[in-house]
């Protein structure tokens, strides 16, 4: 196991975080959330089989709606414009079923 000093850990921690948090941005304005909504974009290893060693999960929840879990297959820093409209497009072709309505 390499020694990681705490200086290069800092350092590396501040810039994920902004790199969470500039994709946070761009995913905000793409799915058109507003400031009742809520989102979240975490980074996290996968142990699943045909799954990259790393993926990024957003979860976004809008006020009044369930919380939609979608995932983007590849490491936070390596999100790109593409993934982020693939991630839209999944998101609108969900509906949230209308309360009190029954779809059978």
């Amino acid at each position: 196991m390499a020694f990681v000093s705490l200086k290069a850990w800092r350092s590396r921690s501040a810039e994920r975080a902004a790199i969470a948090a500039r994709l946070k941005q761009d995913l905000r304005t793409a799915l058109g959330l507003g400031e009742a909504d809520t989102l979240a974009v975490n980074e996290i290893a996968c142990a699943d089989p045909g799954c990259p060693d790393m993926e990024t999960i957003v979860l976004v929840m809008r006020a009044g709606a369930p919380t939609r879990a979608l995932r983007i297959r590849r490491p936070i820093d390596a999100v790109n414009p593409d993934d982020i409209a693939a991630l839209v497009a999944e998101d609108r072709s969900y509906e949230a079923p209308t309360p009190g309505v029954s779809t059978m």
